[in-house]
Formats: structure tokens, C-alpha cells, sequence
């Protein structure tokens, strides 16, 4: 077994926006030896998420109103005294900051319909996330 670690840069435009990451995952993908294995696609911030959903415009929007319902912004959380950002870090603990997965000929083994997302929670910024393959 081989393991490799790798990052990829992300600059967001939003404040909570959604960004398919698949292509640039499998990109870096190609980039090593492997043929099959597990990849781990982690978030280094903790205002930002990693998921596997449906690219779909209207559930991707379903799902900022949910986050929005369910942890609202402007709300009076005590992290805010500090950033008044604390509404991205609940979020991002909900969604969570990582996702593993196996790959098979240098393709990620996604479902018909998933892809990768990185969530950006407090945006915009510029990000870092780490990549860890691991295989033969």
C-alpha cells in the first residue's frame, strides 16, 4: 500500500456557497500511482464542510435554506462577541469536515447521482483543503 498526501486551493465568492469539487478530486487522483483505494477529502477550516450530494440548482439551494432555517445567522450566539461567524460553525459541525470513499481505476466510486462538495460556510475566502490517498 501507498499513501499520498496532496491539497487543493479553493477560493469562494459567497458567503455560504456550494462547490463541486469532483473533477478537481479525480484531477488530483490521476496524479498518483494508484488504480484503486480509499481517498479522504478533508477540510482544514472550521467554518466549511465536506459532503456527497446531488449537483442539483434547486436541492443545493434546499439545502443553504435549511442550514438557514435551522441555524440562522443573526441570531445571539455567544462565539459572535468573538467573529460573528458563529452560525458557520455550527453548520459546519452538522455537515462535517471530512468524507472518505473508495476509488477504482483512478475514478472515484461515486453513486449515479453524487458528487463532492465543498461547503464554504463564511465566505468568500480562500481555503486549503488536504487530500490523503491511500492504496495500490
Amino acid at each position: 500500500m501507498q499513501v499520498f498526501s496532496k491539497s487543493l486551493d479553493i477560493n469562494t465568492s459567497k458567503r455560504v456557497e456550494m462547490v463541486d469539487i469532483t473533477e478537481d478530486v479525480e484531477k488530483i487522483l490521476k496524479t498518483v500511482s494508484l488504480s484503486h483505494g480509499i481517498i479522504n477529502i478533508f477540510s482544514r477550516h472550521s467554518t466549511s464542510a465536506i459532503i456527497i450530494n446531488e449537483h442539483e440548482t434547486n436541492l443545493l439551494q434546499d439545502l443553504e435554506d435549511t442550514l438557514e432555517a435551522l441555524v440562522p445567522e443573526n441570531e445571539g450566539y455567544g462565539h459572535n462577541t468573538i467573529d460573528n461567524n458563529a452560525d458557520a460553525h455550527v453548520r459546519a459541525i452538522l455537515l462535517g469536515s471530512s468524507q472518505s470513499l473508495p476509488f477504482e481505476n483512478v475514478k472515484l466510486d461515486l453513486g449515479t447521482w453524487q458528487s463532492l462538495f465543498f461547503v464554504e460556510l463564511d465566505g468568500p475566502r480562500a481555503r486549503k483543503i488536504k487530500i490523503t490517498i491511500m492504496g495500490d
